[in-house]
């Protein structure tokens, strides 16, 4: 049995919720049914997406309200959605307690973080000292930008190796990763580009987008390949629960 993949949207677009497809296509070719999620209001209907899935993939988006992590609005900060973020912080906590894998891309690192009561830098320019563009500008979303180096000991290192070229599409970043919270790996300004859950089987947060390098990275398509294999192998998978 394949594990059913539970994407979660990843905001609104003219009153429509949206996933892009390069996120879909890439839990498919990993061998895992797609799913995607919508922004609902009811915990009980949370507690339904727990029970029905085995795996979860949080995606890039806008900012986050920095009411949510302590912090009101600085220079840089961008255009926030305080229900999609309620929404998808909730989920990661309710995620996160029942130990079933996670991937967490982009914002979805970010929301990672705010969950376990992490903070953000709102603007890449608010961080000390000189860190590099880390809002690349290329014909194509799949060409690397920057290098990473990852932490030893990390499930990431096991997956990707010890550095590589990712690409980069984001003004903000993790600051203080949040409890119980592990910095994975990092560029050369040091800006944390992954994070993982320590006591969590599989919870990993990477700031790069790996599904817009599937097709050319042989190391992101391992990353997807093993957050699906976790989700199939994972003892409290959801699959015998599926009506």
């Amino acid at each position: 049995m394949e594990p059913v993949i539970g994407i979660v949207m990843c905001g609104f677009s003219e009153n429509r919720q949206f996933v892009t497809n390069p996120y879909i296509q890439s839990v498919r070719y990993a061998k895992g049914i797609p799913v995607v999620l919508p922004l609902i209001r009811c915990d009980h209907i949370l507690e339904e997406y727990i029970r029905l899935f085995d795996g979860f993939l949080f995606c890039g988006g806008g900012d986050i309200t920095p009411l949510l992590f302590g912090e009101e609005p600085k220079n840089g900060n961008g255009r926030t959605d305080v229900t999609v973020d309620l929404f998808q912080i909730r989920l990661m906590k309710k995620v996160l307690a029942s130990e079933k894998p996670v991937l967490a891309i982009c914002r979805g690192m970010q929301v990672m973080s705010v969950a376990c009561g992490g903070s953000i830098w709102q603007d890449m320019s608010l961080i000390p000292g000189e860190t590099l563009d880390h809002m690349q500008q290329s014909a194509s979303r799949n060409e690397v930008s920057h290098h990473i180096r990852t932490e030893r000991g990390s499930l990431l290192r096991r997956y990707i190796g010890s550095s590589l070229y990712v690409n980069s599409f984001h003004h903000q970043a993790v600051n203080k990763p949040g409890k119980g919270v592990t910095i994975t790996a990092r560029a050369k300004d040091n800006t944390i580009e992954a994070i993982e859950v320590s006591a969590h089987p599989f919870a990993i947060g990477v700031q790069w987008h790996p599904e817009c390098m599937y097709r050319t990275s042989p190391e992101m398509r391992s990353l997807f390949h093993e957050f699906v294999l976790h989700s199939l192998i994972n003892p409290s998978s959801a699959g015998h629960n599926r009506l």
